[in-house]
């Protein structure tokens, strides 16, 4: 069953015995969500996970943004490694367990050594990306992955926002606290916990935006612009160590 909204909000909630295994700062984030067939999407999850769905409707996202301050636990962050930017495309699932999350279709990053790490021990499907954005008020941000197209994606630099109340399409789309992760080789399943305040956002109309992730997975564009557009400022974060589901 979907999850309730005492396991969405429970999902907030750190296990007081994890210790983190990564810091991070994420900023300027952008969201652009649209509703997507749900069967279509279906298709993609391993066993154990089932898609999420708001009021009966499934979601694709495409969130840009720029991840700084990196470092392990017990390590200080090192310039050529600890600030670069991320794409990430993505879906909202659940567990057996009812635990809500994001499970992501592709994640691009300007940072290789970032991106083989991730890959072997987050088995999360990350890909290098040539990656810049300039601007001051107005951020206009590129990525073009080594095998793919140039997405462009130009939208206001996010400025004091308002957290998303329970229930609404807001909270579903954000507030989102675990990861899942599948390593098709030995079929097995994970799940790990992103530890931070929660999204203070605004809702924006981004003055371009590209679907190249989505098609470049194999997957139809979606018709017309995105369902709903938001921006948000940022905040630190604690990565958890990934939990073995089966």
């Amino acid at each position: 069953m979907t999850p309730t909204t005492q396991q969405r909000l429970a999902a907030r909630l750190p296990d007081p015995a994890a210790k983190p295994v990564m810091f991070q700062h994420w900023t300027d984030l952008l969201f652009l969500h649209w509703e997507y067939p749900a069967e279509t999407l279906r298709d993609l999850l391993p066993t154990g996970l089932h898609l999420d769905t708001h009021e009966g409707k499934a979601y694709l996202g495409i969130v840009p943004f720029f991840m700084s301050d990196i470092r392990p636990r017990f390590l200080p962050a090192v310039p050529w490694l600890s600030k670069f930017q991320e794409l990430n495309l993505r879906t909202y699932v659940y567990d057996d367990e009812g635990t809500p999350g994001v499970w992501f279709l592709t994640l691009d990053a300007a940072n290789p050594i970032a991106v083989a790490l991730a890959r072997t021990f987050f088995h999360l499907p990350y890909r290098f990306s040539c990656m810049s954005a300039t601007g001051r008020d107005k951020i206009n941000y590129e990525s073009h992955p080594c095998n793919g197209r140039k997405s462009n994606y130009v939208y206001p630099r996010p400025t004091n926002g308002i957290e998303a109340a329970p229930d609404t399409l807001e909270f579903f789309l954000l507030e989102r606290y675990f990861l899942f992760a599948h390593n098709p080789k030995r079929d097995r399943l994970y799940r790990g916990q992103v530890i931070h305040a929660p999204y203070r956002f605004s809702l924006t109309s981004a003055k371009e935006w590209s679907t190249n992730p989505i098609t470049e997975c194999g997957l139809p564009a979606p018709e017309g612009p995105p369902t709903h557009q938001a921006v948000a400022s940022g905040f630190d974060v604690r990565i958890l160590p990934l939990q073995r589901l089966r």
